[in-house]
């Protein structure tokens, strides 16, 4: 189900254009996988059903989602996320008008030899997309983590769809994390001026990239072959 679910995600976003601009189109098409991979995890869980056994008597304690989550990504996750947020708001406080008088797409830059006009750039008309997206995803994965939780089943059943639904999560987070940052960096790199906060933001945005890059690979394959770290340590 998790494999239709990322087969249904690419099959929406190449069928559906959300945004007649390619660009605007791929922000919303992050979410849209991360949500469709959501529902094939939600759809095999509710079709899966705990294999019968024998009537056992054990203490009861209530299950808590932070006990099937995999602690190391979930921190990384929650903390790209929160990077993910600040250059937003970052981008849309300094968003200016491009060239074609389109506010908050590109980054007005005032330097001893004139003006630089700088685009593209993630203002507003980027944020909006992409914060939308990343809302509407972390409470689908909530919700879906607490239905996993409280449903019957083995650990190990429960451990592998939490572990799905956090992969598809960490999608929605680093995919628009290293557009956003790929994209401040390529604007502050055509900077003339400057001087060393050009080279600390360009160091900073380079990281982020790298990072978000590598995460949303680690991502794909926890929630497409989540069984495979079920041993790992959380």
């Amino acid at each position: 189900m998790r494999w239709v679910g990322a087969a249904s995600g690419l099959a929406v976003n190449a069928l559906v254009s959300f945004s007649p601009e390619p660009d605007v189109d791929l922000l919303y098409g992050f979410p849209v996988f991360g949500l469709c991979v959501m529902g094939g995890v939600f759809a095999a869980d509710v079709v899966a059903r705990p294999s019968p056994g024998r009537l056992r008597v054990a203490e009861v304690a209530p299950r808590r989602i932070r006990d099937h989550l995999p602690r190391l990504l979930t921190a990384a996750l929650v903390t790209q996320a929160v990077v993910l947020t600040v250059l937003l708001i970052v981008a849309a406080a300094t968003g200016s008008e491009d060239a074609d008088g389109r506010a908050g797409r590109a980054l007005s830059v005032t330097c001893p030899k004139g003006t630089q006009l700088l685009s593209p750039w993630p203002g507003p008309y980027y944020a909006w997309p992409t914060l939308g997206g990343l809302a509407l995803g972390t409470v689908a994965c909530a919700l879906l983590l607490r239905h996993v939780t409280a449903r019957r089943g083995s650990d190990d059943q429960r451990r592998t769809s939490v572990r799905a639904a956090v992969g598809a999560w960490g999608v929605v987070v680093t995919a628009p994390l290293f557009a956003v940052s790929l994209t401040m960096g390529a604007a502050v790199l055509s900077m003339s001026c400057a001087g060393g906060m050009k080279s600390v933001a360009l160091w900073g945005l380079a990281v982020t990239a790298l990072t978000s890059a590598l995460t949303a690979s680690h991502c794909l394959g926890v929630l497409l072959l989540p069984q495979a770290y079920i041993k790992a340590r959380p």
